[in-house]
C-alpha cells in the first residue's frame, strides 16, 4: 500500500480522534502509550456505547421493545465477530477471558480423544500451555513441545511438524507471540499437520495476533481460536472463541437441554456485543479510505491491510531511521532483539536491552520522560518459560499501535538515545 495511503492528514487526524488517551494520561500528561501488547489504547465509540447498552436493565429474553433491540444488538455483534473471523459456519462462544476460553477449548478437545499426544510450543501464552500441561496429564497424554528459535523468536514450522505423527490428537500454537512479536505460518502448519494426521483437533492462540492482521477462518483449517477485544482497541470483561463444526458437537460444558453445538453458558452482557460492533465499524471505516467496497467483510480486511501496512511501515522507521534519525539499529549501547526475524513475519512489537540499564530501570526511565513501555521478565510466571526458550532473562516491550505516527517514532528513538546519553553513550 502506498505512503500516500498509509500516512495522510485526513487518515492521522481520523485515527487520532477516535481514542482517549492517545498522547496523555487521564491527568493530562503527555506520554506515548508504547504498551499495546499489555492491553490496547481504547476506542471512545466502543466505551460510550458499553457504558449506555449496560444501563439498560431489560432482559433480551422478554417480547417488549426494549428486549427485542437488546436482542438485536447482540445478534449484530455475534454477526460481527463472524465477520471478523470469516466464519461462516461453527460455534462462537463468549465467555469473560480469552484464557479461559482456551482452557475451554482445549479441556474439550484433549478429552474427546483417549491416549495419543498433545503438541504445543515453547512460545505459548500461559493459559494455552497451562492448559496442554494440565490436560495431557489428566487425560493421559504425551506432551511434545516445539522450542523456539533465539534468533528470530520464533517457532519454525519444520520445529511443529517433525513432532507430530499419527497418534498426534491435539496440536495448539500461537499465531503471534505477545513477547518476541513472531508470527507463526498459520496455514503451513496446519496444511502439513492435516497432511500427517487429518483427524486431530487444532486450536490458535489469535488473541495478540488479531489486532494486527487479516483473520481467516475459510483459509486456516482450525477447529478452535479465541480472540481479546481488550487486545484490539475495546473494553475487558469480553472475550470470544470460534469452534469448528465438527468439534461444535463434542462434549463440552452446557446446558443440558441446550442445542448440541451451543458453547455459551448463561446471559449474555449485550454491552460487550455492542463495543464489538463498534470494533469493526472502526476498522471498516478505515477500509474505506483505501476503497469504495460496500461488502462488510471487504470493508473489514481493507482496514485490517491499511492497519498491518501502516504497522509495518512504522516499524520499519523505529528499527532504521530516515536521514534525519537513526533508527534503533544504529544506536550503539541498545540490543534488538530479534531482528533476524522478517517484518513480514513480525508483529508491531519491539524488545530491546540496554548494555548498562537494567529492564527495569530503563521502563522506570522511560515512563519519566512519558513513555509507557513494559518489562518483560524471567522472573515472571506469564514470561519465564518464553524468555528461557529463546535464551534471555528479560527485555523491554516496545508496542505501539497503527494510531500512531512517524512523529512518535521518532520521540521515541530520541528518548532512547538520552536513555544512552545516561551511561555515556
Amino acid at each position: 500500500m502506498s505512503d500516500s495511503l498509509l500516512f495522510n492528514k485526513p487518515l492521522d487526524s481520523f485515527m487520532q480522534e477516535q481514542f482517549y488517551y492517545l498522547d496523555e494520561d487521564i491527568t493530562g500528561n503527555k506520554r506515548l502509550f508504547f504498551e499495546n501488547s499489555g492491553g490496547s489504547l481504547r476506542l471512545k465509540n466502543v466505551v460510550q456505547a458499553d457504558a449506555r447498552i449496560a444501563s439498560y436493565p431489560d432482559c433480551p429474553e422478554r417480547l417488549h421493545d426494549m428486549a427485542l433491540e437488546i436482542r438485536k444488538i447482540i445478534e449484530n455483534g455475534l454477526n460481527d465477530v463472524r465477520i471478523m473471523l470469516n466464519a461462516t459456519s461453527g460455534s462462537i462462544l463468549p465467555i469473560d477471558t480469552a484464557s479461559r476460553a482456551m482452557f475451554e477449548m482445549i479441556g474439550s478437545f484433549s478429552q474427546a480423544t483417549a491416549g495419543g499426544n498433545i503438541v504445543t510450543t515453547a512460545l505459548e501464552h500461559p493459559s494455552a500451555y497451562d492448559a496442554c500441561v494440565h490436560y495431557a496429564d489428566l487425560h493421559k497424554k504425551e506432551l511434545r513441545v516445539a522450542e523456539a528459535d533465539p534468533l528470530t523468536g520464533t517457532v519454525l514450522t519444520k520445529s511443529i511438524i517433525e513432532l507430530i505423527d499419527k497418534d498426534t490428537n491435539l496440536l495448539a500454537f500461537v499465531a503471534t507471540s505477545n513477547i518476541t512479536g513472531a508470527i507463526l505460518d498459520i496455514p503451513e502448519i496446519v496444511k502439513q499437520a492435516r497432511a500427517i494426521n487429518p483427524e486431530m483437533y487444532i486450536v490458535i492462540d489469535a488473541v495478540q495476533y488479531a489486532p494486527h492482521g487479516v483473520v481467516d477462518l475459510e483459509k486456516w483449517d482450525v477447529d478452535g481460536l479465541n480472540i481479546a477485544p481488550y487486545k484490539m482497541f475495546g473494553n475487558r470483561g469480553m472475550a470470544f472463541a470460534y469452534i469448528s463444526e465438527r468439534a461444535a458437537s463434542i462434549t463440552h460444558l452446557k446446558l443440558a437441554a441446550a442445542p448440541a453445538d451451543k458453547w455459551g453458558l448463561g446471559s449474555p452482557a449485550p454491552a460487550h456485543y455492542a463495543g464489538f460492533s463498534e470494533i469493526v465499524n472502526y476498522i471498516c471505516t478505515l477500509g474505506s479510505y483505501v476503497s469504495e467496497s460496500t461488502d462488510r467483510r471487504e470493508q473489514y480486511v481493507n482496514g485490517m491491510t491499511l492497519i498491518e501496512d501502516r504497522e509495518r511501515a512504522l516499524h520499519t522507521f523505529l528499527l532504521h531511521g530516515d536521514q534525519d534519525t537513526p533508527g534503533l539499529l544504529q544506536l550503539d549501547g541498545l540490543t534488538v532483539h530479534f531482528k533476524d526475524q522478517p517484518l513480514e513475519r513480525k508483529d508491531f512489537i519491539v524488545g530491546l536491552s540496554f548494555d548498562d540499564l537494567s529492564w527495569s530501570k530503563a521502563v522506570e526511565l522511560y515512563t519519566k520522560k512519558g513513555v509507557l513501555v513494559y518489562e518483560r521478565l524471567a522472573t515472571s510466571y506469564y514470561s519465564k518459560r518464553i524468555l528461557e526458550s529463546v535464551q534471555l532473562e528479560g527485555l523491554i516491550r516496545v508496542s505501539p499501535l497503527h494510531c500512531h505516527t512517524l512523529d512518535d517514532m521518532r520521540t521515541f528513538i530520541h528518548i532512547t538515545q538520552s536513555l544512552l546519553r545516561v551511561n555515556g553513550r
